[in-house]
This record gives C-alpha cells, structure tokens and sequence, in this order.
C-alpha cells in the first residue's frame, strides 16, 4: 500500500505541485489539503483517488506558488485615503509617514478571492491523473517485491512440512515405546489387550493427519490467492490465520522436540508473511 506520486504543473501565473502519498492502513483514510478555491471539486477528487487507491493512509496536497504577476490581495485606496485624512487631524507629520500608519490599520488591503478557473482545473485533472498513475507503478513495482518474499516464504513452509511429515512415524514410535518404558517401570502385571486399546485412543489423540491435509490445503490457497487480479489483502490476511491455527495444533500435539523445531521455523516464517501482507490491498 505504501507508495508515492508527485507532479509539478508550471502555468503562466503560478506553480501548481501535486503529491501523493500512501502509507499501510486496513481501510481507506484520506487526508486532502488543496487551496480553497478548488473546494468545489474535493467530493471529486475524492471519489477518484478511492477508485484508484482502494486501501490505505493517503495525503493528497496541492500547493499553489504564485509568481507574482497576479497579487490576491490590493490596497484598500479609499480606506487608506479616509485614514489619512483622520491622521492629519491628530498627527503633524508628512504624507509619506500618514501613508506608513495608514497601511497598518485594519481594512487597508482588500483580499479578492480567486475563482475556480476551468481550463486551469482541466490541467490540473490531467496532472492529478498523472500523479496516481505515478503511485500506482510504484505500488506494481513493491507488488512484485512482495509476490517473491511470499513464495520464498510459503515454499520454506512446504518443505518444512514434508519434513514434519518425514518424521511423524518416527514421533509415534517413539510416543509408544515412551510409554512402554513408564509401564515397565511400574513393575505390574497388565491387561495388555487394555493396553493396546489405551494405546492407540491416546495415539489418536495425538494424530496430526487432518492439521497436515489442512495446512497443505490452506499453502495452496494462498499462492491460488496470489494470483489473483482483485485486491486481496485481507483475503490473504485470513489465510494466514487458518494457516497460523493448523501450525499451532501440529506443535501443541506433537509432543516431540524435533517437530516441535520444525513448528517453530514455521511459525517464525509465517510471521514474516504476516508482516509482509500489511502492505498488501
């Protein structure tokens, strides 16, 4: 979502620069700092910087720099002159010195309000356009930066969950021959029918067969999601939670130091798409 446009637009009578910048956010935020009389055209901009944008902390500001061939603001010659005559009244001094404490007295400039010119707005719709095509690119190009740490990412899940599924034989034989052990040091006679069928009920319990097929499900989903061509960041947000919950049950059922490392990195890569996906629409 982070991104940054800028336009300089050089008329006749002024500089206009345009800029446009975007920060993370989960909703849509605008901030629009334009000159007064563009406010007619605020809804506008509006609207057109939320089709564009979608998502995002977004500061749009336009800055006006006049190059003094035009002056807003003019003196005020019959209050200036009406002041004049009352300073003569109380003040012996010359014209050039009235004319000095003149100037300072309120009303003595007079600010015309400049009117929304509409070949002027023409250009600056067009430079506004330019602008957002600007960040656009530059959100395409942090796209593409993303779209490759997310499959290196999602890859080193891959692999790390075949692993898991590698040695999770060996986690249940070793589960079994554990309890084996702690049964043989009772030094008692059992049912070893009961013992079996003890066995197998907390082996079951410790079965990680349905949280592999869901994870692996839930890895495909979201490179299937990557390439899709709306935005979807808070889709791939959600993934990411299920994925989160899968790799947390396989480390709270495993019970076997190896897998529970193998958990760990993938936890520990998983927060990084996390992190990653806050610039994401």
């Amino acid at each position: 979502m982070t991104g940054y446009g800028k336009t300089v637009l050089q008329l006749p009578t002024k500089k206009i620069t345009i800029e446009l910048k975007s920060l993370n956010s989960k909703n849509l935020d605008l901030n629009i700092r334009i000159p007064a009389y563009y406010r007619e055209k605020e809804l506008y901009i509006r609207k057109k910087l939320a089709t564009a944008l979608v998502r995002g902390k977004v500061d749009f500001s336009v800055f006006i720099e006049n190059n003094g061939v035009e002056l807003s603001s003019k003196i005020n010659e019959n209050v200036v002159k009406e002041y004049m005559h009352q300073l003569r009244k109380i003040v012996d001094s010359n014209e050039v010195e009235l004319l000095k404490m003149a100037v300072k007295l309120p009303d003595s400039l007079k600010t015309e309000r400049e009117e929304l010119d509409e070949k002027e707005w023409a250009q600056i719709n067009v430079a506004i356009e330019n602008t957002i095509d600007e960040i656009t690119t530059y959100r395409i190009d942090e796209g593409k930066v993303l779209l490759e740490d997310f499959v290196l990412r999602i890859s080193i899940i891959e692999d790390l969950l075949e692993k898991v599924v590698e040695i999770d034989p060996k986690r249940i034989e070793q589960v079994k021959e554990k309890l084996r052990k702690s049964i043989a040091e009772l030094e008692t006679n059992i049912d070893q029918n009961r013992f079996e069928q003890e066995l197998i009920y907390y082996i079951e319990k410790l079965d990680i067969t349905e949280e592999k097929v869901r994870l692996k499900n839930h890895l495909d989903y979201f490179k299937k999601a990557l390439k899709s061509d709306d935005s979807n960041g808070k889709k791939l947000g959600f993934i990411t939670q299920e994925i989160g919950r899968e790799i947390n049950t396989i480390g709270s059922k495993s019970n076997f130091a190896p897998m529970q490392k193998l958990v760990v990195q993938m936890k520990d890569e998983l927060e990084k798409i996390k992190e990653q996906n806050l610039n994401v629409l």
